[in-house]
């Protein structure tokens, strides 16, 4: 009698992993008053929508053992470590005993909150940078780089995301600005 291997049709993946830590990331600045990446541009119901289809879209993929849309999810994991990134430095930093920046000032957010930003920043940026390393094929790599070289862009929408969530604080006070009015 022969052995059959069963093998699941979806599995946990590193990639499906950056899909949810985006939306940790995503979850965090929300709920502290930052409001979501591209609500400047699109608003609130718009970048919600995107967002909450997009982010368990990106997991479902992830998490398909075959097939797999390699170049889709490379992309995917470099945007996601190329956002985290941004952070770093956009923000000022002070480097630990280990030599690794942590930020000392982010997005409004009150100096309690950071630690656990810093952490959400760093798991996120982790798991990216391990699911291009560990999942993505060889073939599919440069799309990962692709992700990599919005980062310019990334930092000039969080620049302006800022400039806007101050005006909005100072003009339009609302629950999503709460950050920036203290």
């Amino acid at each position: 009698m022969g052995h059959h291997v069963i093998r699941p049709r979806f599995a946990l993946s590193l990639s499906a992993a950056t899909a949810g830590l985006t939306a940790a990331h995503h979850g965090f600045e929300l709920s502290s008053g930052i409001g979501l990446v591209g609500q400047p541009e699109l608003g609130l119901r718009v970048t919600s929508l995107i967002w909450g289809l997009g982010l368990p879209s990106w997991a479902a993929l992830a998490a398909r053992t075959r097939p797999r849309p390699e170049a889709l999810l490379a992309l995917a994991s470099g945007t996601a470590l190329a956002g985290s990134l941004v952070h770093f430095i956009l923000w000022p930093t002070r480097r630990t005993r280990s030599g690794l920046p942590v930020l000392i000032e982010a997005e409004g957010l009150p100096t309690a909150s950071l630690p656990a930003y810093n952490a959400i920043l760093y798991i996120w940026g982790g798991a990216a940078a391990l699911s291009i390393l560990l999942e993505v094929p060889r073939g599919a790599r440069r799309w990962a780089l692709l992700g990599l070289a919005t980062m310019p862009a990334q930092f000039i929408s969080a620049r302006h995301h800022f400039a806007w969530l101050n005006e909005q604080a100072a003009t339009r006070p609302a629950w999503w600005n709460r950050a920036v009015q203290s």
